[in-house]
């Protein structure tokens, strides 16, 4: 049988514990266990806090005690080179000289004998037109003419017999065997007789003057290249009907020379005022990114273009192609020099714009004209030099004068925090 135990919200009689048996004995909670034990709790959370509180008022001060005192000083060395301003622009790679072929006469494009690519030679033919509606009027024309010279033979003996009898005549007038008229009518037919020579030949020149019209549209029917080159537009296929018009209709294009290219730049008109012929130029194009082409400018056009308000003038740039790697059409990003220094003392623009964020308490001395002012790392500390300056492209400034020498380590920039530590440009493609 389970022992039977009473709770405090039971109705219990008083009894003896004697009297109780070991079931029957009441249990009683301890009434003052949870009251001890949340005072305590309490106490150390208190404690806690406080202790984070400390360490997070202890961690910021020495921040700000320390991060003030180190300064990490980024400075690379002075060195010698290229100083080059250029001006940037793009354009397209074409062939020097560009030969449009068409054709003077229609007709129905009969043989083709070059495609894209084919080199070709002067006077090589690359087309032919159907010659036949055009050799039928040649043969018209050269019987024609030879009817014109038939009749001239026919008058040249007409002209003879009329001399003959002019002749005879006129003896026999003199003896006044015959009328003076009859001698007179004799002068008369001879007179006509050599009016038609000389139109008869006028009729022969004008039948060869046709002919040779006929001739020349004949031989137009044979489409060839005026010069040596290369085909690198074909717009006719066999079969097709052209029809020469006053637009003559474009057959091929041939490009006379592919070893020589030029770039047609477009530069803007702020640009334009220092770019003369002669100027170095570098370019690059997407089908080789890692390959710089090097030209020179060969002419600035003087026409302008405007383009939504936007002026700009043709630039056009010759350069060497010996190995053919540069096709017709292609996109360059060019880089005209437009002044240069060769072998000059420069520094990266980043330190003459570098300035310390806790300066000293030294005042500096003002700079004069043409001066600027760069920072060296000495002993790890910086301290400022005076320069004079001259060309600058951006990325380099010359030097010409004061205390900078190369070698020396001018400083670019600085970091809170860490020991002074030198490091190095990076490299940057050289022009020339």
């Amino acid at each position: 049988m389970a022992p039977q135990v009473r709770t405090m919200n039971e109705h219990v009689q008083p009894m003896s514990t004697r009297d109780a048996s070991p079931a029957e004995v009441v249990a009683f909670p301890a009434p003052h266990a949870k009251t001890e034990r949340r005072p305590l709790a309490r106490r150390w959370l208190v404690v806690t806090c406080i202790v984070l509180i400390v360490l997070a008022v202890a961690g910021v001060i020495y921040w700000a005690t320390t991060s003030g005192t180190a300064v990490r000083y980024t400075a690379v060395p002075v060195t010698k080179g290229t100083v080059a301003r250029t001006v940037t622009s793009t354009g397209t790679v074409n062939p020097v000289l560009t030969i449009i072929v068409g054709t003077y006469v229609s007709g129905v494009i009969q043989q083709l004998y070059c495609d894209y690519n084919t080199q070709v030679k002067e006077g090589q033919i690359c087309a032919k037109i159907d010659p036949r509606p055009y050799q039928t009027i040649v043969d018209q024309d050269k019987a024609t003419l030879a009817v014109a010279k038939a009749q001239l033979e026919k008058d040249n003996a007409n002209l003879a017999y009329a001399k003959l009898n002019y002749d005879r005549n006129l003896r026999l007038a003199e003896t006044n065997a015959v009328s003076k008229d009859t001698a007179d009518n004799a002068k008369n037919l001879f007179d006509q007789a050599q009016a038609q020579i000389e139109f008869d030949q006028a009729t022969i020149d004008q039948r060869q003057a046709q002919l040779d019209a006929a001739q020349i549209n004949l031989d137009y029917t044979n489409i060839t290249s005026p010069v040596n080159g290369t085909v690198v537009s074909r717009n006719v296929t066999m079969g097709q009907t052209v029809a020469a018009s006053f637009q003559t209709p474009t057959l091929f294009l041939i490009a006379t020379d592919l070893t020589t290219m030029q770039v047609d730049t477009n530069v803007s008109e702020s640009d334009i005022g220092g770019i003369k012929e002669g100027n170095r130029t570098t370019f690059t194009v997407d089908a080789f990114p890692k390959r710089t082409f090097e030209g020179r400018v060969a002419q600035v056009r003087q026409s302008p273009q405007t383009v939504q308000n936007v002026v700009t003038y043709d630039v056009v740039v010759s350069a060497n192609n010996p190995d053919l790697t540069l096709k017709p059409g292609m996109t360059a990003a060019t880089r005209i020099v437009t002044e240069s220094r060769e072998d000059v003392t420069r520094v990266p623009n980043q330190a003459l714009r570098y300035r310390p964020s806790n300066p000293s308490a030294a005042p500096l001395p003002k700079l004069a004209q043409g001066q600027a002012r760069v920072w060296v790392l000495h002993e790890g500390e910086p301290a400022a030099i005076s320069v004079v300056t001259g060309l600058d492209d951006d990325n380099f400034t010359e030097i010409v004068g004061g205390e900078l020498k190369p070698g020396d380590q001018v400083i670019t920039g600085e970091q809170n925090g860490g020991t002074a530590s030198p490091s190095r440009p990076p490299s940057l493609p050289r022009l020339g």
